[in-house]
């Protein structure tokens, strides 16, 4: 298989990959780094509508929409990883298992989107923070980037608050409470979690919904 032609780009935390509105010829991949999806309201204020890790394509839907209708950002320097829309569609032509799993990717994410949406609607501070720092682990684990639990996480308090809906006093407060349950360590933006288990039922988290796949050794 012949590889895909690749440009590459490294941008600093906070800002945009791609807005709202833009019309992209390109997809990235996350290479290293965390970016999220995100949209505006009408006074600026952001809601986080998912967040990327190295691997992820997160503007992937610009393949077969014209109009991008979120915002991509980065949240930390991250490194990127450009391909055109057409090498891709001729990729998928040339080898159709290709499109398949770029499909499942698809698939994923809006799983990934449903269970957001019951954390965000149906969960107190608690449980919404503890079930994403499940999955933020869960997900990093599976690439590699967790150590003896503890994986790097240089999220601040406003970006977690603008992940969960919550103020930033808030999230200070439920951290704190998961600091004290005996849960968590964050520190220096380095995660630790000290008791899986009790962190897993405080957020009612089942990784079902990621469908991960094992790591070939």
């Amino acid at each position: 298989m012949q590889a895909l032609p690749v440009q590459t780009a490294e941008l600093k935390a906070d800002q945009d990959i791609v807005r709202e509105g833009d019309h992209p010829t390109r997809c990235c991949v996350l290479l290293e780094g965390l970016a999220c999806v995100y949209k505006l309201t009408a006074e600026g204020r952001r809601q986080i509508m998912a967040v990327q890790v190295p691997g992820d394509i997160p503007d992937l839907q610009s393949l077969h929409l014209n109009t991008l209708d979120n915002s991509v950002g980065t949240l930390t320097p991250c490194r990127l990883g450009f391909i055109s829309h057409d090498a891709i569609r001729e990729l998928c032509r040339a080898h159709p298992r290709i499109g398949g799993i770029l499909w499942r990717e698809t698939l994923v994410d809006a799983a990934i989107f449903r269970e957001w949406m019951l954390n965000l609607g149906r969960r107190e501070a608690y449980g919404r923070l503890a079930h994403l720092l499940c999955e933020l682990v869960a997900r990093l684990r599976a690439v590699g980037l967790v150590q003896d639990d503890t994986c790097d996480l240089p999220l601040t308090q406003a970006e977690l608050g603008d992940i969960l809906g919550l103020s930033t006093v808030h999230v200070n407060r439920t951290l704190q409470e998961l600091r004290a349950a005996g849960l968590i360590t964050l520190r220096g933006g380095s995660l630790t979690v000290d008791d899986w288990a009790g962190l897993a039922a405080a957020g009612e988290f089942d990784p079902a919904y990621l469908h991960l796949q094992p790591r070939r050794t």
